[in-house]
C-alpha cells in the first residue's frame, strides 16, 4: 500500500506543479479559444490542461517502476507499457485538437487506434464472466473488438461528461477510488497478481485528477482539453479491461463459479464494477446520441443538454450541480464496492436507498426552495430569505457619457447558458456583451 500512496503523490504533485507553467505554455501558444455562443466564462481560457496530466502519468509509472514490490511488475506484464503506448497517443490527439480543433471522426478514429495498440501489446479482455452460464473464453477478434469498443465508449463518456469547472476531473477520481480499493482488494486479499496493473492504473489516475483539480475548480483557471478528458477516460479504460480481462473470476473464491455464485454474488462484480464507475458518463453519453440523432443532427454536435446542464437549468448553482455529480457518481462506485464486500447484508441496501432519496431531494431542492422566519435570516443564504420590497430604480444607463470610440452595432450579445463540451464555466443568468472588433 505505501508503493501504491507514493506513486500517487508522486503523480499528483507533478501534475500540480507542471500545470502552473503548462497554462503560460497555453496562452502563448494560443490555445485559448474565444468565447462562443454558448460559453459563458468571463474570458477566454487556456486548455491544454491535459499535458500537465500526461507528465504526471509519465512520473508516476516511471516512479513505481523503480519501486521494490511494483517494479517487479514491469518485469512480469506488459500491461503498464501498454497503457503508457495508449495515452501517449490519444494525448497527441487531444493536444492537437486542443489547438486546432480537428474532425470530430478524426478523433474517433484515433481513439481506435491508440485502443488497438494496447491490445496489440496485451493489454486486452481474455474472457468474461457470465451470469448462469460462467466464464466465457473470448476468441481474439471478440475480445479486440470488445476492448476496443469498451475503450472508446469510456473515453468519449468522460469527454461529453467534461462541461464545468472541476467535473470531470472529480468524477473520475471518485471512480478511480472506489476502483483502486475494489482492485487492491482483489490483489492483497485473494493473492492474485492479474489485478496489480489495475491497481496501479487506478493509483496513478487518482494522482493525475487530484493534482489537477487545484487548477480547474470554479472559477477555472485552466481547462483539461481534449488532451486530459481522452486521457483519464483512457486510463480508467484500461483498469477496468485488466480487472474485468485478464483476472479469472473462478479464482477469487476457489472451486467453481457455478456453485459460488448461489452463495457469492460479489463474483461478477468483476463485469458489474466497470460499468459502475463509469455509470453516470455512460448514461449522459446515451442520452445525447439519443437526443441529437432524434432531432436529425450528429450525434458530436455540441449542445446543452447534458445532465450537468440540466442541472444548471432547474436552478442550481455551479458549484452545487458538480456537487450533486460527485453525489450521485460517489453513490454508485462507493455502493457496488461495498456490496461486493458483503452482497448478503441489508444493510447495505438500505443505506443506498436511503441515499438515494437524499439526492433525489438535493435535485429538486430549488423546486422546493424554503424560506426562513424573519429572526433567522441573517443565519441562511440570502436565497432562503423572504423577498422585500425592491428598491428604487437608479439612474437611466443612458446618463452615463458613451464612448466615441465604442461601435453598438458591432456587439453581439452572448447570452447566458450552458458551455460545450470543453469544460467552459457556466453562471447565472446574466447577459454579457463581446465586442468582436477586439477578437480580431
Amino acid at each position: 500500500m505505501r508503493e501504491y500512496l507514493l506513486t500517487l503523490c508522486i503523480t499528483a504533485a507533478v501534475t500540480y506543479l507542471l500545470t502552473g507553467p503548462v497554462r503560460k505554455f497555453a496562452i502563448v501558444a494560443g490555445a485559448m479559444p474565444e468565447i462562443r455562443a454558448r460559453d459563458v466564462h468571463r474570458e477566454p481560457t487556456p486548455r491544454l490542461g491535459g499535458i500537465a496530466m500526461f507528465f504526471g502519468l509519465c512520473a508516476g509509472l516511471l516512479t513505481a517502476d523503480h519501486l521494490t514490490n511494483l517494479g517487479q511488475l514491469f518485469e512480469k506484464s506488459n500491461e503498464p507499457r501498454a497503457l503508457l503506448s495508449g495515452a501517449a497517443l490519444i494525448w497527441l490527439i487531444g493536444v492537437l485538437d486542443d489547438k486546432f480543433e480537428i474532425d470530430a471522426l478524426i478523433k474517433l478514429g484515433g481513439q481506435m487506434i491508440a485502443a488497438g495498440v494496447m491490445v496489440m501489446q496485451g493489454l486486452t479482455i481474455l474472457w468474461l464472466p457470465i451470469p448462469g452460464v460462467g466464464t466465457v473464453a473470448l476468441t481474439q477478434w471478440q475480445g479486440t473488438l470488445l476492448t476496443v469498443a469498451l475503450v472508446v465508449i469510456t473515453i468519449n463518456a468522460v469527454n461529453f461528461v467534461d462541461g464545468l469547472d472541476g467535473l470531470a476531473a472529480g468524477m473520475v477520481c471518485i471512480a478511480a477510488a472506489a476502483f483502486f480499493m475494489y482492485a487492491y482488494r482483489i490483489w492483497y486479499s485473494y493473492g492474485i497478481e492479474a489485478a496489480a496493473p489495475a491497481t496501479l492504473f487506478a493509483a496513478v489516475l487518482m494522482g493525475m485528477c487530484l493534482g489537477f483539480l487545484p487548477h480547474n475548480m470554479h472559477p477555472a483557471r485552466i481547462f483539461m482539453g481534449d488532451s486530459g478528458s481522452m486521457l483519464i477516460g483512457l486510463v480508467l479504460a484500461a483498469g477496468a479491461i485488466s480487472i474485468t480481462g485478464q483476472v479469472d473470476p473462478d479464482s477469487l473464491f476457489g472451486g467453481s463459479e457455478r456453485s459460488t455464485v448461489h452463495q457469492m454474488v460479489p463474483v461478477y462484480i468483476p463485469l458489474v464494477m466497470p460499468l459502475t464507475i463509469i455509470a453516470i458518463p455512460a448514461a449522459d453519453l446515451i442520452l445525447a446520441i439519443v437526443r441529437r440523432t432524434w432531432r436529425g443532427q450528429s450525434p458530436f454536435a455540441a449542445d446543452r443538454g447534458h445532465l450537468h446542464h440540466r442541472l444548471l437549468e432547474i436552478g442550481h448553482s455551479h458549484s452545487r450541480a458538480v456537487l450533486i455529480m460527485y453525489f450521485w457518481s460517489a453513490l454508485i462506485g462507493f455502493g457496488a464496492l461495498t456490496y461486493s464486500v458483503n452482497s448478503a447484508s441489508m444493510w447495505i441496501v438500505l443505506g443506498v436507498v436511503i441515499l438515494s432519496a437524499l439526492g433525489l431531494v438535493l435535485l429538486l431542492l430549488p423546486r422546493f426552495t424554503p424560506r426562513a422566519p424573519r429572526w433567522a435570516e441573517a443565519f441562511v443564504p440570502p436565497r432562503y430569505r423572504r423577498r422585500r420590497q425592491a428598491a428604487p430604480a437608479a439612474a437611466p444607463a443612458a446618463s452615463v457619457p458613451a464612448d466615441p470610440e465604442s461601435d453598438d452595432e458591432d456587439r453581439t450579445p452572448v447570452a447566458a447558458g450552458v458551455s460545450g463540451v470543453n469544460g467552459a464555466t457556466a453562471v447565472g443568468p446574466r447577459a454579457r456583451l463581446v465586442d468582436r472588433s477586439r477578437s480580431r
